[in-house]
């Protein structure tokens, strides 16, 4: 419970000082990354022995998935900030959404099987654990986000 405390108070400690910086955004991703990886850890108290087979495979699946989202996602995304969608043909729309739906296949195949790989290394609960402490860390980042814009 005091670890719990320490590891809370210690990631908003840093993610104020990390929005209060006007350092590169490299070095902003990498502290980010460090809050999350001891979020998730004391989450789902992983032993020594987990998080040396665990963040391999997690850390193999946040980069694939990166990478679709900035490849293939990204071409689309591009398309819509344009305000071409306005310009856009009806046959053009039709396949920028068969694009958007295959990138969200290719995504969700990828959770399936980091998910599948995950079975071999932590039990199913702490699977389930990580899917609600990924979700409480992004809410808490962007909480603290949201309260800097605000200021």
């Amino acid at each position: 419970m005091k670890n719990r405390i320490v590891i809370t108070l210690t990631f908003f400690l840093m993610s104020t000082s990390i929005f209060a910086q006007g350092g590169r955004n490299r070095e902003k991703m990498e502290q980010v990354k460090s809050l999350k990886i001891a979020y998730i850890t004391n989450e789902l108290a992983l032993s020594s022995e987990e998080a040396a087979k665990f963040w391999p495979v997690y850390n193999d699946y946040e980069e694939k998935q990166r990478l679709v989202k900035r490849q293939k996602m990204g071409n689309y995304m591009d398309r819509m900030d344009t305000g071409a969608i306005d310009k856009m043909t009806e046959k053009e729309a039709s396949a920028v959404l068969a694009q958007m739906e295959s990138n969200e296949e290719e995504m969700f195949q990828l959770r399936k099987k980091f998910v599948a790989n995950l079975r071999n290394v932590i039990p199913p609960i702490k699977i389930i654990k990580l899917k609600k402490a990924e979700e409480n860390f992004n809410r808490k980042l962007l909480k603290q986000y949201r309260d800097k814009n605000r200021k």
